[in-house]
């Protein structure tokens, strides 16, 4: 199990490690945009490299972001039932949604989403808009956002396994969210 445990901090790390890359497409593509309105409303120039760079930018923060999101456990669930439950409960809940539904949904959509972005890579498929951007960094973010999710949800089995055989330390308080 300790070995286990390590793989779980490994991935924690990698995880938080492209958190931060989120966290900086953010922020970027607000400046970018800020730039962009003050510049075609006030010099009356635009380029439409700039607008699809911010949808670019926006891919990788919600791509990159997901297992950070998941990391953190601010991911959304349905919890008629998970608020009312002990630690023990909620532990079971997270360890079976994670093996049945996570998983499988995040390896069909990586399935389909890496033979996409490899022919774009491969044509070097350019947007129709003038003054496009290749499109396959974006598409990228599709495989490379899915295949984080799936490691970051079998580090969250692994953690969950070893707190119900008491290896691991977590913690389980659940707070509702306002509604």
């Amino acid at each position: 199990m300790h070995a286990l445990l390590a793989l779980a901090r490994c991935i924690d790390w990698v995880t938080d490690r492209f958190g931060t890359l989120a966290q900086w497409s953010v922020i970027l593509a607000c400046a970018i945009s800020a730039g962009n309105a003050i510049i075609r409303y006030g010099l009356d120039i635009s380029s439409n490299g700039w607008l699809e760079i911010q949808w670019y930018l926006f891919a990788a923060c919600v791509m990159l972001g997901a297992s950070q999101v998941l990391r953190l456990n601010e991911h959304v669930r349905v919890d008629i039932f998970y608020g009312r439950l002990s630690g023990r409960g909620r532990a079971w809940i997270d360890l079976l949604g994670l093996v049945f539904f996570l998983l499988p949904a995040m390896a069909v959509m990586l399935y389909h989403a890496w033979p996409l972005f490899l022919q774009m890579w491969r044509s070097g498929e350019m947007s129709s808009n003038a003054g496009g951007l290749v499109r396959w960094p974006a598409m990228l973010m599709l495989p490379l956002g899915f295949t984080l999710v799936i490691l970051q949800g079998v580090s969250e089995i692994i953690k969950r396994v070893g707190w119900l055989t008491h290896a691991h330390e977590m913690d389980t308080h659940y707070e509702r969210p306002l509604q």
